[in-house]
């Protein structure tokens, strides 16, 4: 049991997906600074607040008496925080990886022209035939009969 454990655990994927987490958790850090003392403070001016958490605040009564707040500031202070984390990651991760993709894709295609003097590759097929026709040219004996004037490689036994 902790054998398997130990694969699962040094599996390149799960320790890739661990730097994963980590490193964006740490960028979560960064970019929750980012908004809370940059973005926070500049909106928060337009509305006349602290912070978008003190921004745009919709009470309503409830039945007991007591007040309840309707934050909207503090959800377009996480909607900015998600915006600038996915055109991050877009930017910084998926567009280079893309281009570098489709940079490898069309040298894979000029490279894959066929050149005229090299013979073409062999598939398995082709190799398995030419191992049954020798096969059967050995067992005919070498009488000058190929295996396709014999009936198109088939030998019969006797």
């Amino acid at each position: 049991m902790l054998k398997g454990f130990q694969e699962f655990i040094m599996r390149g994927n799960v320790i890739d997906l661990a730097v994963a987490v980590v490193i964006g958790a740490a960028f979560t850090a960064v970019v929750n600074s980012l908004v809370n003392n940059v973005f926070n403070p500049l909106i928060g001016a337009i509305f006349k607040a602290e912070s978008l958490d003190g921004a745009l605040i919709l009470s309503i009564p409830t039945m007991d008496g007591g007040v309840a707040e309707v934050k909207f500031g503090a959800f377009i202070g996480a909607l900015l925080t998600f915006v600038i984390v996915a055109a991050v990651v877009y930017f910084v991760f998926v567009l280079p990886i893309n281009t570098m993709k489709k940079h490898a894709e069309e040298r894979l295609k000029r490279g894959a022209a066929p050149d005229v003097s090299e013979p073409e590759a062999e598939t398995e097929l082709v190799l398995l035939s030419q191992i049954r026709d020798l096969l059967v040219e050995q067992r005919i004996g070498g009488d000058g009969v190929s295996a396709n004037e014999s009936g198109g490689g088939r030998h019969q036994q006797s």
